[in-house]
């Protein structure tokens, strides 16, 4: 999925601290699960992610996943690439690989890439207290 900015240019963030990740690849002949995330239902399909982020736990598309993982260990992950993001001027729902999220104004619309694709939100302290502008 793809955000329309309308508040201007998205920046380029880096993790304050690489943190790993505890993660599980949905390696099964399934068509997938919902579950409830966010304001809304998710969807996880096979060849997805089971993500344990310091007790948060979420699904990752297969494809966004291996591009922006590394394995460290066996079940143990670290995210090594950018974000790119901006600060929503209003409430709203943004479209998510997985369905969708429901954000405040004064959270941040995020996305792994600079056109806005592969977007989710993320609530301003939290983002803040992960990420620092890359530049």
């Amino acid at each position: 999925m793809t955000y329309e900015s309308s508040m201007g240019a998205r920046r380029k963030y880096i993790k304050r601290q690489q943190r790993p990740v505890v993660a599980v690849r949905v390696d099964l002949d399934t068509e997938g699960f919902t579950y409830r995330k966010w304001g809304g239902a998710q969807r996880c399909k096979a060849g997805d992610w089971i993500v344990d982020s310091d007790g948060e736990v979420y699904t990752v598309d297969g494809k966004v996943f291996a591009a922006n993982y590394e394995r460290l260990s066996l079940g143990v992950f670290v995210k090594t690439t950018p974000v790119f993001a901006e600060r929503a001027d209003r409430s709203g729902v943004i479209g998510t690989n997985e369905a969708s999220t429901a954000y405040d104004a004064g959270d941040y619309l995020v996305s792994n890439d600079a056109q806005g694709t592969d977007a989710w939100a993320v609530p301003r302290e939290k983002f803040e207290r992960m990420y620092k502008p890359a530049d």
